[in-house]
């Protein structure tokens, strides 16, 4: 079993500047297949939380960030990812500028490769694209975040 594999928590940072939240696309080499997605990764053993969501957020969209609150700590279906719970911490642009960064893992980067970063408007999920509001696990996310953020009320079973 890879390192990757081993990990348990994915820690990922919604990074929200203006009102709007960036994701990046993942593009896999094999299939052509893209999805969007928050940047995050594992955290290494002599890493804090924290310091993972920092340098997951420099690598993948060349962003250096402060990180905030923890929004959500969520138990991941087990066919999803590699992972077991997916922790997302609310994080601010502090320098740089959004661009698709790499993934230094070569594991990783054999599978795919970070194809584009692009800022989604937290007030209006209508004007996402069908890729983003079809999409079983990044437009609910996003629903939750939202919701949490102040940006839509979330009724019991109802999405907006």
């Amino acid at each position: 079993m890879t390192e990757r594999m081993k990990r348990a928590t994915r820690y990922q940072g919604a990074i929200v500047h203006n009102d709007h939240i960036l994701l990046i696309k993942h593009c896999e080499h094999a299939t052509g297949r893209t999805y969007w997605l928050l940047p995050g990764g594992g955290r290494e053993s002599h890493e804090t939380e924290e310091a993972c969501v920092q340098r997951e957020m420099l690598e993948e969209t060349e962003l250096v960030v402060s990180v905030g609150q923890l929004l959500l700590d969520e138990e991941v279906i087990p066919h999803e990812l590699h992972y077991k719970r997916c922790k997302t911490y609310l994080c601010e642009v502090v320098n740089g500028k959004a661009q698709p960064g790499y993934e230094p893992e070569a594991e990783s980067a054999e599978q795919y490769a970070i194809a584009e970063v692009r800022w989604f408007d937290l007030r209006n999920p209508a004007e996402f694209p069908d890729c983003v509001r079809d999409d079983p696990l990044i437009f609910p996310l996003l629903q939750r975040i939202r919701a949490i953020l102040g940006y839509a009320k979330v009724s019991p079973g109802v999405m907006e």
